[in-house]
């Protein structure tokens, strides 16, 4: 690290991204409940179902005990995670990020989830800005980089 203390950013229930993970996980049960008739499509189509409003109650609803509930973000691809038990998880963010105006989603290197997915409404808009920046570069502003402690003031 350089030096500078983590940014630790807060992260709040997504009920916009819930309706979409089950709106995806929905179509995907009706599409098996379509496409393999009797009791077996329903049954499949029913696990389906169940498993999106799992997947959303943990994701973007944060509401599981191991649910990401905040985020202290250090220098390079250090991460740790708050989880909503109260456990603290340091991890590094991997190489595969994706980051654009409507989402942030990180590859984690923790037990129990392989990546993260943060929408702007799970955050203030200046936190979402930082985590985005974060994401790309590997640093938030106020971060000295090398460079910028040689230049004089």
């Amino acid at each position: 690290m350089n030096g500078a203390p983590p940014v630790k950013l807060a992260l709040s229930p997504s009920p916009g991204l819930a309706g979409c993970i089950v709106a995806a996980y929905a179509a995907a049960a009706a599409s098996l409940w379509l496409l393999m008739p009797g009791h077996l499509g329903t049954v499949l189509a029913a696990l389906v179902m169940a498993l999106g409003v799992v997947v959303a109650w943990d994701r973007a609803l944060l509401s599981a005990t191991a649910s990401v509930r905040g985020l202290d973000l250090g220098a390079g691809n250090a991460v740790v995670l708050m989880l909503r038990d109260g456990r603290r998880v340091a991890t590094v963010a991997g190489a595969g990020r994706f980051v654009s105006r409507l989402c942030v989603t990180l590859t984690v290197r923790a037990p129990g989830r392989r990546s993260l997915i943060v929408t702007p409404g799970m955050m203030e808009p200046e936190s979402f800005r930082f985590l985005r920046l974060w994401a790309l570069w590997g640093r938030v502003p106020g971060q000295a980089t090398v460079a910028s402690r040689q230049l004089p003031a």
